[in-house]
């Protein structure tokens, strides 16, 4: 990874004193006061000579300052606007006491890039193509969706059926946590219970009680059954064979495709489904390959702490990835044996890929002196409002703001040039 020049960073001194100085100790008093107890007064009512001289004058100081710390940042931007920080600045006080706090902040702005040869590159889009072995695998696979569960009136439990069972785990005679379970439906050769589990089940009949005896992984999750012998005491209550569906009348209405009604137009409809698929498939394709031929001709140092800022973002956006499948970070870490330094460190070489990119797409886009206007923007926002049936208002609060939009649009229209620069 390309070490970060110093001109990339830039250190910003602001000293805040005098009357806003004090201003800022007496509220930091007057809020700490209310928090601490000082033997013959009640809280709150301390005065603030007897406060300092318990606590001392210093107490009051880092509580002020960062009080202070919005302001700072605001008047040492104000006073260097030619500094635009691209990423979270670094805060740190050079000197604090009775007169007043200095700030210094360390602003990182956006490194010098350029772009050699971005137009002529042969890059070329595949040519997308559905077999027909491709049609009858997702019709398999749609008919699998629909198939139903008929009750397998005689015979044993095999390979394929759903058995509904009863079952409790025991270890050294002693039931655990979480091993019992009524009426669960498990699917033979799912391969969703311990290892030798389902195996145990095959040649049962409905109505018939047997001791399963298995062995938990030595990486099971919980470290008290990890390796453990254990014996599940289980009952076969009813088994369930899967009955594939007829391309009939009832299956196109439950289907509930409009103008579906033959095995012809579902075929049709697949291709249609697939040859989309792919369409989006090989153009994400074809724009990273893109983007990874022109960032050869690029010449930039990416400062460090750019990568780490979009390292976080994404680690913020996997770990809302993992609550929408009920797990959390913390989880994620156990099952994987990891923690947040080695997910940082597989992150950071997609994380410079993607900070290149940006970098490259926003030099082009100033190369190209294109640029988006407001009414473009206005017109993008009216239609994802519509889209996502929200009010604009709504909208932007949830995006951000304009300038996100603005920003996603610029994206989309220097790749566009881009596309057509290349062909």
């Amino acid at each position: 990874m390309a070490k970060e020049k110093n001109t990339n960073k830039k250190e910003l001194n602001i000293k805040i004193d005098g009357v806003e100085w004090t201003a800022a100790v007496d509220k930091a008093f007057q809020e700490k006061v209310k928090t601490v107890t000082v033997d013959g007064f009640r809280k709150g009512k301390c005065p603030r000579n007897v406060f300092e001289k318990k606590y001392g004058k210093e107490s009051l100081y880092i509580d002020a300052a960062e009080k202070l710390l919005g302001t700072a940042y605001e008047k040492v931007m104000e006073e260097n606007k030619d500094v635009i920080p691209v990423v979270q600045p670094r805060v740190d006080i050079k000197s604090i006491d009775e007169s007043g706090v200095e700030f210094v902040f360390t602003i990182i702005t956006a490194p010098e890039v350029n772009v050699k040869k971005y137009k002529g590159l042969k890059v070329k889009k595949d040519k997308v193509e559905v077999t027909k072995e491709e049609i009858e695998h997702e019709l398999s696979h749609l008919l699998e969706q629909y198939t139903e569960l008929v009750v397998k009136e005689k015979g044993k439990v095999e390979n394929g059926d759903v058995a509904i069972i009863d079952f409790e785990g025991f270890k050294d005679g002693v039931a655990f946590d979480g091993g019992k379970g009524e009426n669960y439906s498990l699917e033979i050769g799912s391969h969703t219970f311990i290892p030798g589990f389902e195996e145990q089940l095959v040649g049962m009949k409905a109505g018939e009680e047997k001791d399963i005896n298995v062995t938990f992984p030595e990486d099971y999750g919980a470290k008290d059954l990890a390796g453990k012998e254990v014996v599940f005491k289980v009952k076969v209550n009813e088994i369930k064979v899967k009955e594939t569906r007829e391309l009939d009348k009832d299956f196109f209405d439950d289907l509930g495709m409009e103008g579906v009604d033959t095995k012809e137009k579902l075929e049709e409809e697949i291709k249609a489904n697939i040859k989309a698929n792919k369409d989006v498939d090989a153009e994400n394709k074809y724009v990273d390959e893109l983007l990874e031929e022109i960032s050869k001709n690029v010449d930039v140092d990416i400062p460090e702490e750019m990568v780490d800022d979009e390292v976080h973002h994404m680690i913020h956006k996997f770990e809302e990835q993992l609550k929408m499948q009920g797990l959390s970070l913390e989880m994620y870490f156990q099952f994987t044996q990891s923690d947040e330094k080695a997910l940082h460190a597989q992150m950071e070489k997609e994380a410079y890929q993607h900070v290149l990119y940006r970098l490259t797409l926003e030099k082009i886009m100033e190369l190209e002196k294109e640029e988006v206007t407001d009414k473009e923007v206005e017109v993008e926002i009216k239609e994802l409002a519509s889209k996502y049936n929200m009010k604009e208002e709504d909208l932007l609060k949830a995006i951000g703001s304009k300038d996100m939009i603005k920003y996603d649009l610029e994206m989309r229209k220097v790749i566009e040039i881009l596309k057509e620069a290349n062909k």
